[in-house]
């Protein structure tokens, strides 16, 4: 039934043989598989899992994630220049102003949070969002009237277009640029690319897990269920729009793209801020 197919093309890559091209540039063409993807393991170090699953619990985990995220775009350009091909070039050039570009709306969408908690830490947010209202409805930032759901949206259109998705897919682009900044690579380098793009998926939606659908909260439900069944159903459930907007939309054109960002997510990012501090000054 082909459940196993995944496993097996993850052999294949692993054992495929390496062919760096004529022309290109050895060092960037070696480095930039393990720039992409490296960073993307290390973000993992502040997400809270669940209770007492914490692996670092960073004051400033947020800004951390933020910050090691950022560096993969370096390595998308390492792989576009040193490839030596055209349809790289161009992919890696995409890539680099998409990423640059979304990651602005992203970290503003997460602000309102910071100001509503007060904290950096994904665990520290997590535990806030544990009360309720009228001892029923849970005080996830997501409920809170329109600067949550803003917030939320916001965070999560930037973080399909971080992770290179339908339908912000540009860099890659099969039709136009056959496989964009990754044409020239084979083997586990080809793998690496796609380990990474998966991995930011799932750490993108266990951030949105933690900042506004109260991370493992939700075991008050008979308190039979761990905190990490909850954390991972909420993110597993974020990970399949990921997938069914892939199923959806079509891909955006380069121009349409970066206007929907810089006229439409970036605006409505800096209003939301202005909400929120509006709402936090007329509680207060």
């Amino acid at each position: 039934m082909g459940i196993f197919q995944t496993l097996a093309d993850g052999v294949k890559l692993i054992f495929k043989e390496d062919v760096i091209p004529n022309g290109a540039d050895r060092l960037l063409h070696i480095m930039a598989p393990m720039v992409v993807c490296a960073p993307a393991f290390v973000c993992f170090a502040p997400v809270p899992f669940g209770k007492g699953l914490v692996p670092i619990d960073l004051d400033i985990g947020v800004l951390f994630i933020f910050a090691v995220s950022g560096v993969s775009s370096i390595g998308v350009l390492m792989a576009g220049w040193g490839s030596g091909n055209k349809f790289s070039m161009l992919g890696g050039l995409r890539g680099a102003a998409q990423l640059v570009s979304y990651e602005i709306p992203r970290v503003l969408s997460v602000v309102p949070v910071l100001m509503f908690y007060g904290t950096q830490s994904l665990r520290g947010i997590a535990v806030a969002q544990e009360a309720r209202w009228m001892g029923v409805v849970p005080k996830w930032f997501i409920f809170y009237p329109v600067i949550g759901q803003i917030a939320f949206v916001i965070f999560l259109i930037s973080s399909v277009a971080e992770t290179n998705r339908v339908p912000f897919d540009i860099p890659e682009a099969e039709s136009e640029l056959v496989a964009g900044f990754h044409t020239e690579f084979s083997g586990l380098k080809f793998a690496l690319f796609f380990l990474a793009e998966y991995a930011y998926v799932f750490l993108a939606s266990a951030m949105a897990s933690a900042l506004f659908l109260g991370g493992g909260d939700g075991s008050r439900a008979g308190g039979l269920i761990p905190t990490w069944v909850w954390f991972l159903a909420k993110t597993f459930a974020l990970c399949f729009c990921f997938i069914w907007f892939r199923w959806t939309f079509p891909r955006l054109r380069v121009d349409r793209l970066m206007q929907f960002c810089w006229q439409f997510l970036l605006p409505w990012s800096i209003a939301n801020i202005a909400f929120t501090g509006l709402y936090i000054l007329l509680r207060s």
